[in-house]
C-alpha cells in the first residue's frame, strides 16, 4: 500500500473513534476505510495504517477483529498484532529499499542521458575532412569489390546493419544491391554526430582502402573497407519510426504487406527478387538457345481462356473488356509467321482463393509450338524447367543465392514422373484420401483440389507431369484423346512443396471441332473469328504450356507463399501499396 494510499485511508477515519475493523471474510484492504461498515481484509492493512500516524495518534488506536464464521468483533490477540507488525515491517524495509533502487536508478539514467547529450554536443564540433594528400577515390559497386582491394574506393550505399566497439571503433556493412561490404571506422570517423547518431537505412558514402580480413575472421567476400573520410547522404529515422519498429520478422503478416515497400530491402527479401531477375533472364536464354521468338501480347481483352468466373471486367471506351487470364490464343496466331513463340507477361485471375500459391495478377511465361506431338510437349516442357534451372546453377551468384535461401535444393536430373490422371485418383483412394466435400474415394471426373493433390506430390517426393485429364473439368481448347475420349491431351506440372507449376495440353487443331467446343461452352463465335481462322489458313496440330513464375520461385527458393515472390503481391482483398 503506498504512502498516498494510506494517508487517504486515515482521513477517513472519523475523529474519535479510536478503532479498527477487521473483517477476515467479508472485508477489503483495497475499499476497505477501518470503519465497522467498511472493514479492512488483514489486520496487516490495519497496521500499516495506524503506522503512518503521528506518533501521538497511534497508541489511541485499538485493532478489532472478526474473524470467519463469529458474529462479533474482539479485539486483535496480542500475537497476531505481533505478527502483523512484523510483516509490516518487512514490508516497510522492502519499500524503502525499492525506493532507493528507483532513486539510484534514476540517477543513473539522468548520468547516462547527460553523458549522452554531453557526447552529443562534443559531437558537433567534429568536422571530417577529406585528406587531399590520399590518392584520389575511385568510385565502384560493392560487386566491384574483390578486383579492387588495396586501392582507395568511394562506395555509396544504405547501412544494413552497424555496431559500435569500444569507444574508438565502429563497424557498418554497406549494401548496394550488388553486395555486402564490412566497413571499419576508427577514432574520429567514429565520433563525429553523424556517426554517435548513425541509423539503420541511412544512405552514405565511404572511402577507403579494401583490405582482406585478418586471419581468423570473417567478412562478405572475405575483405573490408578501411574507412578514412565518409558522410551521411540521406538519414534514416530512429526512435519510433526506425525500420526495425516499424517492419521486423515477428511483424503480423497484413503489416509487413502494408510496409512491403521496406520488407523487400531485408536479406531474404532481397535475394528472392533478384533470383527472380536471373529467373526471368533464363527462361529468355532458354527460349533464345531453343529458336524460339518472344512476343508480347495485350492484356486488355474481349474474350476469355480459362472461364469467364475470373475475368477481370472493365470499360473499354464503352465496350466491355477485361484483363486477360493467358495470352494463349494470341500466341497461337503467331505460329504460321514466327514458329515457335513465348512470352514472359502478366496474367490476370479474378479467383476468390485464399490459398499460398495463389495470385490476381502474376508472371506468366507461355509458350506456343507447331507440329509436334503430345509427347513432344511434355518432353518441351520437362527439357524447360531442367534447362532454366542448369543454367541458374551455372551461375556461381545465382548458385549461392538459391543455397542461401534454400540449402537443401539440388537440381533435379532424373526423368520427370508420368502419371495419368486416373492414376493419381486411384493413388489418393489407395492411401485413405477422402473428397472434402462428402469424406467419400474420389472418383473418375472429380476435380482433384489443391490439398490431396500437393500430398500426394510431397509423397511421391518428385516432380510429376500429370496428364489425361477428363474433358469437362479442363479447358474449351483441349482436345480429347484418339484412344479414350473421355481424356484430354493435357498436363500439369506437380512440383513438391508447391505443387502445380506449369498447366498445358495440345489444342484442338481441327475447325469444325473447334467450332462444336465453342458452341458447347456457349462462348460467341464472333469475337474469337481470328482465333477460328488459324484452322480455316493453313490449320497443325500444336500444344503450349503456361509456367507461373512466382510458383516456379517457390519451388527454387523454398518460400511458403508465391506473395514473397512478387515484388507487390495483389491477391483477394490486398491491392496496396
Amino acid at each position: 500500500m503506498s504512502t498516498d494510499e494510506l494517508a487517504s485511508k486515515t482521513a477517513q477515519i472519523c475523529l474519535g473513534d479510536n478503532l479498527l475493523f477487521v473483517d477476515e471474510a467479508a472485508g477489503s484492504d483495497e475499499t476497505g476505510t477501518g470503519t465497522k461498515c467498511s472493514p479492512y481484509l488483514t489486520a496487516l492493512a490495519a497496521v500499516a495504517v495506524v503506522a503512518s500516524m503521528p506518533e501521538e495518534k497511534q497508541a489511541t488506536f485499538k485493532i478489532a477483529v472478526k474473524k470467519a464464521g463469529d458474529e462479533e468483533y474482539s479485539e486483535i490477540t496480542a500475537s497476531a498484532l505481533k505478527k502483523a507488525k512484523k510483516a509490516h515491517e518487512i514490508m516497510a524495509k522492502k519499500a524503502k529499499k525499492q525506493a532507493e533502487q528507483s532513486a539510484k536508478d534514476k540517477e543513473q539514467i539522468e548520468a547516462k542521458e547527460a553523458e549522452e547529450q554531453r557526447r552529443l554536443e562534443e559531437s558537433k564540433k567534429i568536422v571530417l575532412v577529406e585528406d587531399s594528400s590520399l590518392p584520389a577515390a575511385k568510385q565502384i559497386r560493392i560487386k566491384e569489390a574483390v578486383d579492387c582491394r588495396n586501392t582507395r574506393v568511394k562506395v555509396f550505399g544504405w547501412v544494413s546493419r552497424h555496431r559500435v566497439q569500444g569507444k574508438d571503433m565502429m563497424f557498418v556493412v554497406l549494401r548496394d544491391g550488388t553486395g555486402h561490404l564490412q566497413c571499419v571506422l576508427n577514432d574520429r570517423l567514429c565520433h563525429t554526430y553523424d556517426a554517435v547518431t548513425l541509423t539503420l537505412e541511412s544512405a552514405v558514402a565511404l572511402y577507403g582502402v579494401i583490405k582482406e580480413v585478418p586471419a581468423g575472421k570473417t567478412a562478405p567476400d572475405g575483405h573490408e573497407l578501411i574507412v578514412d573520410y565518409w558522410y551521411v547522404v540521406g538519414k534514416a529515422p530512429g526512435g519510433d519510426d526506425a525500420i526495425t519498429n516499424r517492419v521486423n520478422e515477428e511483424s503480423d503478416p497484413s503489416l509487413r504487406l502494408d510496409q512491403r515497400h521496406l520488407v523487400i530491402r531485408g536479406d531474404r527479401a532481397s535475394a528472392i527478387l533478384k533470383v527472380r531477375a536471373r529467373v526471368m533472364r533464363a527462361f529468355r536464354d532458354h527460349f533464345d538457345v531453343c529458336g524460339y521468338h518472344e512476343v508480347t501480347p495485350p492484356c486488355m481483352v474481349q474474350t476469355q481462356v480459362e472461364g469467364g468466373s475470373t475475368l477481370f471486367e472493365f470499360d473499354y471506351y464503352k465496350e466491355k473488356a477485361y484483363l486477360t487470364q493467358s495470352s494463349q490464343l494470341y500466341l497461337e496466331t503467331c505460329l504460321p509467321s514466327m514458329g515457335a513463340v513465348y512470352t514472359l507477361s502478366e496474367s490476370y485471375r479474378a479467383e476468390t482463393s485464399h490459398t499460398r500459391r495463389h495470385l490476381s495478377e502474376y508472371t506468366h511465361c507461355e509458350a506456343e509450338i507447331p507440329f509436334i506431338s503430345f509427347n513432344d510437349l511434355l518432353d518441351t516442357i520437362e527439357g524447360m524447367v531442367k534447362g532454366v534451372v542448369k543454367r541458374l546453377w551455372d551461375e556461381p551468384a545465382t548458385r549461392a543465392m538459391i543455397k542461401q535461401l534454400n540449402p537443401t535444393f539440388e537440381p533435379y536430373t532424373e526423368p520427370f514422373v508420368r502419371m495419368r490422371y486416373e492414376e493419381a485418383i486411384a493413388w489418393l483412394n489407395e492411401h485413405g484420401k477422402k473428397r472434402a466435400e462428402d469424406g467419400k474415394d474420389f472418383e473418375f471426373g472429380d476435380d482433384i483440389p489443391e490439398a490431396p493433390e500437393r500430398e500426394m506430390t510431397d509423397a511421391i517426393g518428385k516432380p510429376i507431369l500429370l496428364t489425361h485429364f477428363p474433358g469437362p473439368i479442363k479447358a474449351f481448347y483441349m482436345p480429347a484423346t484418339k484412344d479414350d475420349p473421355r481424356v484430354t491431351e493435357s498436363v500439369d506440372l506437380l512440383m513438391p512443396n508447391v505443387g502445380e507449376v506449369v498447366g498445358g495440353s495440345m489444342r484442338i487443331w481441327d475447325h469444325d471441332t473447334l467450332l462444336a467446343a465453342f458452341k458447347r461452352e456457349g462462348l460467341n463465335t464472333d469475337h474469337y473469328y481470328w482465333y477460328l481462322d488459324q484452322r480455316k489458313y493453313g490449320t497443325c496440330p500444336h500444344g503450349g504450356f503456361g509456367l507461373g513464375v512466382e510458383r516456379f520461385l517457390a519451388w527454387i527458393t523454398d518460400s511458403f507463399s508465391v506473395r514473397d515472390c512478387c515484388l507487390y503481391p495483389r491477391f483477394v482483398g490486398r491491392c496496396k501499396p
